[in-house]
């Protein structure tokens, strides 16, 4: 186990070669894929392992727990400033800046305030641990439910991105979401 929540109740491990059959399982279920890579694009064996094993890029991937249940996935990385650019992000010399995504693929564990847990939990890891300054996320703009626990964690609005996710079919607009600590708490975006 990488890091807990205060009530230890979440936690997260580090994705293992033998967690594949449970991201095959999630994202092929049609109500996890409606907000997370889309109902068109269902996962078997073979993408999901080019998708989360095959990945040459600094991703940390991890497996969510609920009270020692597997019930989803979260990785982070950090922010290139060219990636940064692209979504109207100034990053600081010296800043450090990272990006997340998350899902809970056990829909049972949907509604049940782990997302907000989940992000707690997360932002403290990052913070504390990593050294990161800031914490980015582009939830789709019609993802309310979503929008709602990133900004219970500390997460706010900060640019309106455009056509920038490819979802069934479409482009998609964006959020760009952030936790700053207190030191960097005014926004740099352009």
């Amino acid at each position: 186990m990488i890091a807990k929540s205060e009530d230890s109740s979440v936690g997260i491990r580090k994705l293992q070669p033998e967690d594949a059959g449970l991201l095959e399982k999630w994202l092929s279920d049609p109500e996890v894929l409606e907000y997370y890579e889309g109902r068109d694009r269902p996962h078997d064996a073979e993408l999901v392992q080019r998708h989360f094993y095959e990945n040459d890029d600094e991703v940390y991937a991890y497996i969510i727990q609920y009270k020692e249940v597997d019930i989803g996935y979260i990785q982070y990385y950090a922010v290139k400033s060219d990636e940064a650019e692209e979504m109207g992000l100034s990053i600081l010399r010296g800043e450090l800046v990272y990006g997340m995504d998350q899902f809970i693929g056990e829909v049972s564990f949907w509604n049940c305030g782990i997302g907000t847990k989940l992000l707690h939990l997360m932002v403290r890891y990052l913070t504390s641990e990593c050294g990161v300054d800031r914490i980015i996320m582009d939830p789709q703009t019609w993802n309310q439910r979503a929008i709602h626990v990133y900004e219970k964690a500390g997460f706010r609005k900060v640019n309106l991105l455009p056509n920038h996710e490819w979802h069934e079919g479409t482009y998609r607009d964006c959020w760009l979401m952030e936790y700053s600590l207190p030191k960097t708490r005014e926004s740099h975006v352009t």
